[in-house]
């Protein structure tokens, strides 16, 4: 199934399941994964549309926020480090309000393909976000365990102004519990998926277009 080509990018996107190219935009490109090319099946969300829909999203951003002072950006690490670099700069490069940065981690998952159900926090903010309109940046949401509980912990502990959620990815398919997400890059198909921050067991972080894993090769881990 050949990807769908992607022309605009200021309303919701759909990824199907042979993913999305930005128009004119080659996929000829070598995955660059050394040792580990048995693990991957396919480039879901090309780099040109990773690109693109950040810029939507951080135009939506700047919008929303044209009255706040500044924006409180809370980092879920590891995986939205590199999707928040990228919009951060981008609400910068289109006038936005001043961005605080904080980073906060949690992990339901640890090294398992599937989610244990359990949340553990790893690290917690450091900055007082108190008063403050807090923008929590996400790389995915799929049974919304994590992200629940994460934003009960900042509401329980911090008096904080407003409160919004951005994920890059959304697999609603996976869902356990309801979660509002004010900010969404492209709902995903049933995948797992790695890449652009995003990873497997630590793996394929550091590619700049999401893909996804074989099932063949989750079944062996399941």
């Amino acid at each position: 199934m050949r990807p769908k080509v992607i022309r605009k990018y200021d309303k919701k996107i759909v990824v199907p399941e042979g993913g999305v190219i930005d128009y004119g935009e080659s996929l000829s490109k070598k995955i660059s994964t050394p040792g580990l090319e048995h693990m991957v099946e396919k480039i879901l969300i090309s780099r040109g549309c990773l690109a693109k829909r950040i810029r939507a999203l951080a135009k939506k951003i700047v919008h929303d926020y044209r009255r706040a002072e500044a924006i409180q950006a809370i980092v879920i690490l590891k995986g939205a480090t590199i999707f928040s670099a990228d919009l951060i700069r981008a609400i910068y490069e289109l006038n936005g309000p001043p961005i605080e940065i904080d980073f906060i981690r949690a992990s339901s998952y640890k090294a398992e393909a599937e989610s244990s159900g359990k949340v553990e926090i790893l690290i917690t903010l450091s900055d007082n976000i108190a008063g403050k309109d807090v923008l929590i940046l996400e790389d995915i949401v799929d049974t919304g365990i994590t992200l629940n509980n994460l934003k009960s912990y900042i509401l329980r502990q911090k008096e904080v102004k407003s409160l919004r959620i951005c994920s890059l990815l959304d697999k609603p398919s996976r869902r356990q519990q309801p979660i509002e997400i004010d900010y969404i890059g492209f709902e995903v198909p049933n995948y797992f998926v790695a890449g652009y921050g995003t990873d497997y067991a630590e793996h394929f972080r550091y590619l700049p277009f999401v893909i996804t894993i074989k099932p063949s090769f989750l079944e062996d881990k399941l």
